[in-house]
């Protein structure tokens, strides 16, 4: 079976998340700096057997696009260009840096660990790819 991966682009950094080899669980697996993405995903993509990759979509409360929105459907087609045989799916993204933070309290991470924003952006990889997987009822 082929493994799920999802993204958390933002102009600085890149939180990455993927699936286990049956696709039931969701684990953020790294962040990584946004000029490098391409190249990270050209190495880790065949390694790690990823069949699909899923993109969260800015948008704003009331469904318009955010000021990240064109950079995210830019790096769409630069997926789709790349990963030919990979699926692209784009998942509504709004809330999940708040709900990420929400995440490192509720789990006991001390002010200092919180103001990690690799991990923020991780996390929220990781809620994209849980939305994504309860869409598709996995």
């Amino acid at each position: 079976m082929n493994r799920i991966l999802a993204l958390d682009f933002g102009l600085r950094r890149t939180g990455v998340a993927i699936t286990d080899e049956m696709n039931i669980i969701a684990s953020g697996l790294t962040t990584v700096d946004s000029r490098d993405l391409m190249n990270f995903l050209q190495a880790e993509i065949p390694k790690l057997g990823v069949g699909t990759i899923v993109l969260g979509e800015p948008k704003r409360l009331n469904n318009e696009d955010t000021h990240s929105s064109e950079n995210v459907r830019l790096l769409r087609e630069a997926l789709e260009k790349n990963f030919p045989l990979q699926k692209i799916v784009m998942v509504d993204e709004r809330f999940t840096s708040k709900m990420a933070f929400q995440t490192m309290i509720d789990s006991g991470l001390k002010k200092k660990q919180r103001k990690n924003k690799a991990m923020v952006d991780e996390i929220s990889a990781t809620l994209i790819l849980q939305s994504y997987m309860q869409q598709m009822g996995m």
